[in-house]
């Protein structure tokens, strides 16, 4: 009877010691110590009783060896649940690095790196090509050349290296670091005029190329257009390799910037627009880089015919639209020079007395 009693005992301690109400009771005090407690309370019990059965102590002990190992049991499988730790996502920085900042942050796993890869690659190509050529808001890491220029007192006046960013290598190193994560810094590409400072003093030596157009100076706004225009490309430097855009030399032809309204060929029909007559300075250019081994990048006729170049021979251009571009494949660096007044314009290529007899010719 007193060994019933005495289990019945422990069970009900072991019971509360893993109940809610016995958690908040006894406080932190650990199962082990509650179930000791436990016994020792029912051994006192026990001994009130007299117990002098050893047959009946040893069953006891033997139950009571049987539940403690259970509870160190629970113990443990308990412990184990709590030490589990969420695993950390694994995230790629991309890194600007002129600047050194962070210009996005990618969970890979997240973007389906790993499950489905096509996908994943798809949408680094489309960020990576968004963040190099711009979007309708944001402009792209791509700049075009801006070519320098010589002032009137020799002086070199700086543009901008062209600066591409490498679409294909982007995507390709974002790949290969999604893997551990870590940075990745954007793969861009500088490329500087192709002149040496030594040539500037002597770029204007010898005439290779030159072309002249006419137009009725009568006409004031188209006249002061094309002398704004063919300012803008006076005495630019264009190194060997370059790459000339009109639209970027020249800039806006606004009224902010001075240009006035005068005729202009649009659909198919003239009508009077701010900047008309620009292209007359355009096509004259063309006419000149033509004699020498320029290649075109963009090259665009009017929607009319014009009459101050043969037909087919005009290069139309509109800021912010068409444009006139050309490398310089001539081998040599050269200075472009305008000539402006009574009623024609004409544009010169020129270059250095020593590469004269090395410039390659057009075709």
């Amino acid at each position: 009877m007193e060994i019933d009693f005495l289990l019945f005992m422990y069970v009900w301690c072991v019971t509360m010691s893993k109940s809610k109400i016995n958690k908040k009771s006894w406080g932190n005090m650990g199962k082990r110590t509650r179930v000791v407690s436990c016994l020792l309370f029912s051994s006192l019990v026990g001994l009130t009783g007299c117990a002098d059965t050893t047959a009946k102590e040893e069953e006891l002990e033997k139950k009571v060896a049987e539940l403690e190992k259970k509870i160190e049991n629970e113990k443990s499988a308990d412990v184990e649940k709590v030490e589990i730790k969420e695993e950390k996502p694994v995230l790629l920085n991309v890194v600007d690095p002129i600047t050194k900042n962070v210009i996005r942050t990618f969970n890979p796993k997240e973007m389906g790196f790993g499950t489905d890869d096509a996908k994943y690659k798809a949408e680094i190509e489309k960020w990576a090509k968004e963040l190099a050529r711009g979007t309708a808001t944001t402009p792209g890491y791509d700049q075009r050349m801006i070519l320098d220029k010589i002032d009137a007192n020799g002086q070199i006046i700086k543009g901008n290296p062209m600066r591409i960013l490498e679409e294909a290598e982007l995507t390709q190193k974002v790949i290969e670091a999604s893997a551990k994560g870590g940075d990745v810094e954007l793969p861009i590409h500088v490329e500087e005029s192709g002149y040496r400072p030594e040539d500037v003093a002597t770029l204007g030596e010898e005439l290779v190329a030159a072309y002249t157009t006419r137009f009725n100076s009568g006409v004031v706004g188209r006249t002061k257009n094309i002398e704004l225009s063919a300012l803008a490309i006076n005495n630019v430097i264009v190194g060997n390799g370059d790459y000339f855009s009109f639209n970027t030399t020249v800039g806006p032809s606004d009224e902010a910037h001075g240009y006035q309204p005068a005729e202009e060929a649009i659909n198919g029909k003239l009508v009077m627009g701010i900047g008309g007559g620009i292209c007359q300075t355009s096509s004259t250019l063309y006419n000149a880089v033509d004699q020498i081994g320029v290649s075109y990048v963009e090259k665009h006729h009017h929607s009319v015919t014009v009459g101050y170049v043969p037909t087919g021979r005009d290069a139309t251009v509109s800021y912010g639209g068409k444009d006139f571009r050309f490398q310089n494949t001539t081998g040599v660096p050269f200075l472009i020079r305008t000539i402006f007044g009574n009623g024609t314009l004409t544009i010169e290529v020129r270059t250095s007395a020593h590469y004269k007899g090395v410039i390659k010719k057009g075709v």
